[in-house]
This record gives structure tokens, C-alpha cells and sequence, in this order.
């Protein structure tokens, strides 16, 4: 039998909440035996995303710790469901729908090692021209594919000053003139902080792994169990709602799928939301 493990989601879009000193996303990490380690991502974007997708793996890949390998058009399911496999990352594009976001990440999880992750770029926001910019498309898919192997946002008020880190929330992505500052820095790739930060989450080594070979990935997509429901296309099964913005809007819930015994704990999906400036679908409400 298929035990289903927590599962966190992370959505970019506009709230104003506190920003973090520390950017480990509760510690998760891939188990291996030696660094660096190579984590194989499946290409299942449109020929429009792919030049913003090597560009955020070459940033990625300066780390000595990440390497980040393209398995380019090489979908291992829709690009609806997205659903990746075992020891991979996927990453898809389509028209979501008006749901309020811009981008969702989701990583599953055995105790504190994720065992496999995916990202989803939504369309529908990218064909209006608010978002339909090099540098927004940038931000998104660079912060998104960073929360499949661990990272979580450095900040997440979107009207100071950049940071120069697509781990930065912003309504201004390149920075520069007419944002929060006129030479405040871009958010379009990874800083510093980033990279110091991949080298503490992986500094130390597991005695297994949780990264699959290509054909182990492959054989895996084709014998995985159901992942978590079709959630994101209708938001009111995300479970229950355990925090809110200061607009009153629902940002994480919580939806409990059973107990496990092997860990003495509840096994459930978290999700994150984080609504998309202005646009269509992003002034939902919750009840309690």
C-alpha cells in the first residue's frame, strides 16, 4: 500500500507578511550521500518559457551544492495535473485559470526529506500585459523551481525596497526606476544570502537517497499512486483555513488525509497562498 506524505504548496502573487532571516523552508531537503548532487528536472513548458527556465537553472547551478539537470521535453504527465514522480522536479505551463496566482511550487515530503517536487506557471495571467513581461516571467520561475529543493522567500512584502533575490516578493521584478526605491537592485535571480543558504540546508550527508535515476523516474511516473486531488482549479477543498492576510483573504490551510503510524504523526496537505496583485481572482474570501 501507498502511503501519501505531507504535501506543501507555495503560490507567488501579493500579500504583505513578515520577511525571514532565515529562508529554509522548515528544513526540508533531498537525502544524499554526497555533495554536490545532481536533481534532474522535467521539461513539460511551451518554447516561450524554456529561455527563463535554463536561465533560472544556470543561476541555481552556481551553487557547489545544486546541479540542476534539464531533462528537456520530457513531460512526465499533463501539464493540467503536473503531478512529477519520484525523485524528480517537473515543471509545466498552462492557462490555470483565474485563481489568483502566478506560479505554485509543491513538494512531498517522507519526515523531513523531500521526495519529489514540481512547479506550475500560469498562463492565463502571463497573456495580460501587467505580467506578460521578461522580468515578471523571470522572478517566477526562478523562486519556483528554488522551493522544489528547499528554499523558501527571503521577504514577503511586495512594496519596499528589492533585495536583489527572486526569493524577494515585489510588484517591481527588474527593479530600478519607479519602484519602492529608483536604484533598488532586480529580483529576477538569486543572491548571495541564496546560495549561503543552500550551503547550510545540504551541509550535512544522508545515508540513502530520495533522487531517482532518469529511468527510475520514468518507471515510477508510470506507477505512482494518485497524488493529492485536483485542488488548485477549486480552492474550496483545500481544507481548512489556519491563516489569513491582513485583506482578510485565506493564505495556508490545512486538509488531514490520515494518520501514520511509522512516524507517529498525522499525515495531511499544506497549502500556501499568496494572491496575485490586482488581478482576477485574487480577492477570494473564506469562511471558517
Amino acid at each position: 500500500m501507498h502511503r501519501r506524505s505531507l504535501v506543501f504548496l507555495v503560490l507567488i502573487a501579493l500579500a504583505a507578511v513578515p520577511a525571514f532571516a532565515n529562508h529554509s523552508w522548515g528544513g526540508y531537503h533531498w537525502a544524499r550521500t554526497s555533495n554536490p548532487f545532481t536533481l534532474k528536472l522535467y521539461d513539460n513548458v511551451d518554447p516561450v518559457w524554456e529561455s527563463y527556465l535554463q536561465t533560472a537553472v544556470n543561476d541555481w547551478n552556481q551553487s557547489n551544492i545544486l546541479d540542476y539537470n534539464i531533462q528537456w521535453q520530457s513531460p512526465l504527465s499533463t501539464q493540467r495535473k503536473c503531478s512529477s514522480a519520484a525523485g524528480v522536479v517537473e515543471v509545466c505551463n498552462l492557462k490555470y485559470g483565474q485563481n489568483g496566482w502566478l506560479g505554485i511550487a509543491g513538494i512531498s515530503i517522507s519526515g523531513s526529506h523531500i521526495t519529489k517536487g514540481y512547479t506550475k506557471l500560469n498562463d492565463t495571467y502571463y497573456a495580460m500585459a501587467q505580467y506578460n513581461t521578461p522580468p515578471w516571467r523571470q522572478l517566477v520561475v526562478c523562486q519556483e523551481i528554488a522551493h522544489d529543493f528547499g528554499l523558501a522567500h527571503q521577504d514577503e512584502t511586495f512594496d519596499n525596497v528589492n533585495l536583489g533575490s527572486c526569493m524577494d516578493y515585489t510588484n517591481d521584478p527588474d527593479g530600478g526606476a519607479g519602484g519602492a526605491s529608483n536604484n533598488d537592485p532586480s529580483n529576477e535571480h538569486p543572491n548571495s544570502h541564496d546560495y549561503s543558504q543552500i550551503q547550510s540546508i545540504y551541509q550535512h550527508l544522508d545515508s540513502t537517497t530520495t533522487i531517482a535515476s532518469v529511468l527510475n523516474a520514468i518507471e515510477q511516473s508510470l506507477l505512482r499512486p494518485a497524488t493529492m486531488p485536483e485542488i488548485l482549479n477549486n480552492v474550496d477543498e483545500l481544507g481548512v483555513a489556519i491563516r489569513y492576510d491582513r485583506e482578510g483573504r485565506a493564505t495556508d490551510f490545512f486538509k488531514a488525509v490520515g494518520f501514520n503510524s511509522s512516524t507517529n504523526e498525522m499525515d495531511g496537505e499544506l497549502t500556501h497562498v499568496f494572491w496575485a496583485p490586482d488581478a482576477p481572482g485574487s480577492d477570494r474570501r473564506f469562511e471558517d
